[in-house]
């Protein structure tokens, strides 16, 4: 682990950073244990700060919830740090700063048991942020329950979840870097998952709908592991996602899967495999597309925008978005193509006016 550089912050600096987030009284969400909300309500909303790090780790000792971050990055060096937290979840992109000077960022995460695959490890109590980077330098971080994030609640397969294991990444775990403080990600997308098995699992759906609260959004992403379902349960049991997101009062959001990358002679993606046709004939983007059209729900077309990409990027350029270097895997995303295809859906739900421009960054 690279020792990162707690560098000696100004007086005047320090100091108004802490009071921006200290003496703030409690407002905390309506859920506790391990769900995606706040912490309880009524626990002081006490400020915790660099104490807590050592050797380029910070761990906070909190309860599942939803937590604000605010970083003051740099040193007496040129710096370039990023901020990795819980399951491998890029939190933020790379953040260079001049010789001498600081930089404050802030950001919304969500913290939960199990931290990362809702079937998976549950992980490390508490909040764990890694500050890496080629040059990392953190001079103060403070940590607060968060007031008002609104979430961004994550329904998928393994090409979007949490993923635990080097090298393979979702792009759900890519997705919180784009965004700044006030919008959290909480990512309950599930390894080997279809439209059947999340209903049903009390983990899954069963744990994320209690979760959803009026004006989250939720992004549904389910059709790799379908492979036997009929069309008619595939569309049934999307519907039921979508009335389920609603009742909570939330907003649903269908997303087509990302493609497969698997070519033709010609260079294209225009076969069965690439473009998620099941071996009964479904055609999975098709039937997301109409649901989204039949019931008026918010659509990020994936599929035509992953295979519009890796077309582009050729049967060479594209290895490199998947797995197929390290393990001839042209499903599965390396970080770089999940950090891409996360970009994608950021410009997404900033096209469909799903979240406001003050709430993300450009990349």
């Amino acid at each position: 682990m690279r020792r990162f550089n707690l560098a000696l912050v100004s007086a005047l600096a320090l100091g108004a950073l802490s009071a921006a987030l200290t003496a703030v009284p409690a407002h905390a969400g309506e859920h506790g244990g391990s769900g995606a909300g706040s912490p309880h309500a009524g626990e002081p909303r006490v400020a915790l700060g660099i104490e807590n790090c050592a050797d380029g780790v910070c761990h906070f000792d909190v309860p599942a919830g939803t937590y604000d971050v605010t970083v003051l990055l740099g040193g007496d060096a040129e710096s370039s740090t990023t901020v990795t937290g819980e399951t491998r979840r890029a939190l933020l992109p790379a953040t260079t700063v001049a010789a001498g000077q600081r930089a404050a960022r802030a950001f919304t995460v969500n913290v939960r048991t199990p931290e990362g695959e809702p079937t998976g490890a549950e992980g490390t109590p508490g909040l764990d942020l890694v500050f890496g980077g080629t040059a990392p330098a953190l001079a103060d971080i403070r940590v607060t329950p968060a007031r008002h994030a609104r979430q961004i609640l994550l329904v998928g397969d393994s090409t979007v979840c949490d993923q635990p294991g080097d090298p393979y990444t979702g792009w759900g775990q890519q997705l919180p870097q784009y965004l700044r403080k006030g919008l959290s990600v909480a990512n309950y997308a599930d390894s080997g998952e279809s439209t059947v098995s999340y209903l049903a699992g009390a983990q899954l759906w069963g744990t994320v709908q209690p979760l959803i609260r009026p004006g989250d959004l939720v992004l549904v992403q389910l059709a790799h592991n379908d492979k036997t379902t009929d069309e008619a349960t595939y569309r049934a049991n999307l519907e039921t996602l979508v009335a389920g997101i609603r009742e909570k009062g939330g907003e649903p959001v269908l997303v087509t899967p990302i493609v497969r990358r698997w070519f033709n002679s010609d260079g294209t993606l225009n076969n069965t495999t690439a473009l998620l046709v099941n071996g009964l004939g479904v055609d999975h983007p098709a039937v997301i597309r109409s649901v989204a059209a039949d019931k008026d729900v918010p659509l990020i077309d994936l599929t035509a925008l992953t295979k519009a990409l890796v077309e582009s990027l050729g049967t060479e350029g594209s290895k490199a978005l998947y797995l197929y270097n390290e393990k001839r895997d042209n499903t599965h995303t390396s970080v770089y193509g999940a950090t891409v295809y996360a970009g994608l859906v950021r410009d997404e739900l900033l096209a469909r006016h799903l979240v406001p421009q003050g709430l993300v960054r450009a990349g």
